[in-house]
């Protein structure tokens, strides 16, 4: 197996092996947990803090499920009323980090790069979990897993993603892993949504929802990112459903057997139609949820392991 990263802050870094090695062990991992058998204990004596300077249910309650489930001690660290909130500086927060010898960290921040500025200060394999408009990698990673358990493989495939881009790390991440390993990526969006330089990631870009999903294999919707918005980016969200929210009659122009993914929360009436959702033969929106635990579980567990062949065997047992 091949993964040499002593964190995961991004996807860019990951070299197209080291993204199939933790993609096998999740899917291992995942199907083990839909086995009913007992939790794997590879992560016992070791100590998680997962620190969410932003609010989150899915990605938060992952992590925690994914470290207790493979034997870590894991700690939630309540950012809200941290001493972030009294002054301290990231730094400070970092020393205070590293005097508590954590193992795993798992950080969500408001802020693009504080996560990679915290790896930098810490004794410990750091996750992103999340930082500004940056990067969410776990996300991307849970998402092909999910492409490739549905579709039988993770390459040459057209996959489209539909909505606010610019405002979107999961769209971010998305289309680095999924250029990585081959695939055709559409953008499909407002040009108020649309990133500058767009077309220097090697995408193509529609304005029309009709001409973007002609024949894609997947469809990837996303959440309108209103807390990061300043000022008028859509007209209202009723114009916003018409013209981009997924429906039945958009979606006819995908491929008959297209899936449909969001990475939650969904804004149900606005960024798609509740029944396409629920619709049991295309979303895949619930096993995204499941493969997140998946991916989360093989993440620290291949981190875990490079911070224990980095210390050595002396350090390990001391």
């Amino acid at each position: 197996m091949t993964f040499r990263q002593q964190h995961l802050l991004g996807i860019e870094p990951l070299h197209p092996t080291e993204i199939t090695t933790l993609l096998d062990l999740a899917d291992s991992y995942a199907d083990h947990n839909r086995s009913g058998k007992a939790h794997r204990d590879v992560l016992a004596g070791l100590t998680q803090i997962n620190m969410f300077f932003e609010n989150s249910t899915r990605t938060q309650a992952s992590f925690e499920l994914a470290g207790k489930r493979l034997g870590a001690d894991v700690m939630n660290m309540g950012m809200q009323a941290s001493s972030i909130k009294k002054g301290e500086t990231l730094i400070d927060t970092a020393l205070t980090l590293n005097a508590m010898r954590p193992d795993l960290l798992v950080v969500r921040h408001p802020h693009s790069g504080a996560v990679d500025l915290l790896a930098q200060k810490v004794n410990c394999a750091v996750l992103n979990a999340g930082d500004g408009r940056h990067e969410h990698p776990t996300q991307a990673l849970l998402d092909a897993l999910t492409i490739r358990r549905a579709k039988g493989r993770l390459h040459r495939l057209s996959i489209a993603i539909c909505g606010d881009i610019a405002h979107s790390r999961v769209a971010r991440s998305n289309i680095m892993l999924l250029g990585k390993m081959e695939n055709r990526i559409r953008l499909i969006g407002p040009p108020t949504l649309m990133p500058s330089g767009i077309a220097d990631f090697g995408v193509e870009v529609f304005e029309s929802m009709e001409e973007g999903l002609k024949d894609v294999d997947v469809v990837m919707m996303l959440r309108l990112q209103k807390e990061r918005m300043d000022g008028g980016f859509i007209p209202s969200e009723r114009e916003y459903f018409h013209r981009y929210g997924l429906d039945a009659a958009k979606l006819a122009h995908a491929k008959p057997d297209a899936i449909v993914m969001h990475p939650g929360p969904m804004n149900r009436g606005v960024e798609i139609d509740g029944n396409i959702a629920d619709d049991i033969n295309r979303s895949v929106i619930q096993e995204q949820v499941e493969m997140g635990v998946a991916v989360r579980m093989a993440a620290m567990d291949l981190l875990a392991q490079n911070q224990r062949a980095a210390r050595g065997p002396k350090e390990v047992m001391a």
